[in-house]
């Protein structure tokens, strides 16, 4: 879980993961909406599939990117026990 909290320090790859939950994109898809190099695009796509937050499918020529929930389910379940709200 210190990977996805490492990961959701940075607040560009918060943003692709706001983009993610509309659905599935590629690469190209999701750096549109970024004035940074494609390179660092795929850097943070790589760092948030490290820690297990997004998901990456190959479809024939295509790489599509979407949540992984169920680590955002754990991620929660942890706020809450911390918080005394989970038993």
């Amino acid at each position: 879980m210190n990977k996805a909290f490492r990961a959701l320090a940075d607040p560009t790859r918060r943003k692709i993961l706001t983009l993610l939950k509309k659905g599935e994109m590629n690469a190209g898809e999701i750096a549109a909406h970024f004035d940074i190099r494609p390179a660092s695009v795929s850097h943070h796509l790589k760092e948030l599939t490290n820690a297990g937050l997004i998901m990456r499918e190959r479809r024939g020529q295509r790489i599509l990117y979407s949540l992984n929930a169920t680590v955002f389910e754990e991620v929660i379940a942890w706020f809450l026990e911390i918080n005394g709200r989970h038993q």
